[in-house]
């Protein structure tokens, strides 16, 4: 099981943090919502929960719940510019489809 990210996200998880002032590292998890039926929910982690996994990728640590792990095990986690959209984008493997909006996905 492995969680990874680009160096485009690894920087820019890196300098929310240090902004930030604060931080273990990046949450990462789903949620049910929107049409398709999962969500990615990102978030800063100061700590850990009991069960949570941690996953180390170009010096920022990656921390996902054990419910979660389930759906985004192998995902790789980019931070993408296109034209005058900027986020973080998600490469996973269990995805089979998503909505045509782009917010939920399926596995």
């Amino acid at each position: 099981m492995a969680i990874t990210m680009t160096d485009a996200a690894a920087d820019r998880v890196r300098r929310f943090l240090e902004n930030r002032g604060k931080g273990l590292g990046l949450r990462l998890g789903v949620k049910t919502t929107g049409c398709s039926g999962m969500a990615y929910v990102m978030e800063f982690a100061d700590g850990l929960d009991e069960g949570d996994q941690v996953f180390e990728d170009r010096g920022v640590k990656v921390i996902i719940d054990p419910k979660s792990l389930v759906y985004l095990d192998g995902t790789e986690v980019d931070y993408t510019k296109e034209g005058l959209n900027e986020g973080f984008k998600f490469v996973n493997p269990n995805e089979k489809d998503s909505c045509g909006c782009g917010e939920s996905f399926t596995v």
